[in-house]
């Protein structure tokens, strides 16, 4: 089989642009090597491993984790199973952080539930002078996070454990998260490669406020006074979760949609 042929099963069963780069993550190849070199053979172990990597995509498996890595704000992150894929609407959240702790001279940051660690990493790589932390109640995750921390040279604290149980008597300028928030039963549970990924980083089981009552409900006694609570959610979330933190005594309660226009990230001030 040459790289050319390779790329010719794989037609019509997955895009084209997966099949390149499955076959280049397989075979070490390059882009430039597919165009002017197409009858490379591809030998023995590079090409079984191709072919089960397409008929796994072609079962629905998400590309990231047959890769075992995925792009997030022009760095490159690992990725497994045990760790929700990065997703570009996650942006919104990091934008709104980086814009308050800009004002900051120092500042102490937490990213509840961090997963591979996307959000907790951009904001120590891009804000230098934050000592931020990072908490998960998997250890799975936080070894990902704590290997892509490694990868990147991020200066990072890692907690396990669930929401604020391992930061007892501890208080930060800034609070953010991207909880679960799907709704359970909710249809795009079954979608887009969802079921591949870890259904508690997903869904509450319930309808998709829970984690978010119990952060909102938690963060005033882990906030210095003026500090900020941003975090992630649904669509059709905004308004519980602006009566969330009015409810709890923020001010300046606010939901910031993202570039598509659907609401994405709400948070207020202490």
């Amino acid at each position: 089989m040459t790289l050319g042929e390779a790329l010719a099963l794989a037609r019509g069963r997955i895009a084209r642009l997966d099949a390149r780069l499955l076959l280049e993550c397989a075979t070490g190849c390059t882009h430039a090597d597919l165009l002017a070199r197409p009858e490379t053979p591809v030998f023995g172990p590079a090409g079984a491993q191709y072919l089960e990597w397409v008929a796994r995509r072609e079962a629905g498996e998400p590309l990231a984790y047959l890769t075992g890595e995925a792009e997030f704000r022009g760095r490159v992150f690992q990725v497994s199973p045990d760790v929700l894929i990065p997703r570009p609407e996650t942006e919104v959240l990091i934008d709104l952080a980086v814009d308050r702790l800009k004002a900051m001279k120092t500042a102490r940051v937490v990213d509840l539930g961090t997963g591979s660690g996307i959000v907790a990493l951009s904001l120590a790589l891009e804000c230098p002078q934050a000592d931020v932390f990072a908490v998960d109640l998997s250890p799975e995750a936080i070894s990902v996070a704590r290997n892509n921390a490694g990868r990147l040279g991020a200066r990072v604290e890692f907690r396990t454990g669930s929401w604020y149980a391992p930061l007892a008597g501890e208080r930060f300028d800034l609070i953010v998260s991207n909880p679960p928030y799907v709704a359970a039963g909710d249809p795009h549970l079954a979608l887009d490669g969802l079921p591949h990924e870890p259904q508690m980083a997903l869904t509450d089981g319930g309808d998709g406020l829970d984690c978010i009552r119990a952060i909102v409900a938690g963060a005033a006694a882990h906030l210095q006074p003026g500090g900020w609570l941003l975090f992630e959610h649904g669509y059709d979330q905004g308004e519980a979760s602006r009566n969330l933190l009015a409810a709890a005594g923020f001010k300046e309660a606010f939901t910031t949609p993202d570039l598509a226009g659907t609401d994405r990230v709400s948070g207020g001030k202490i």
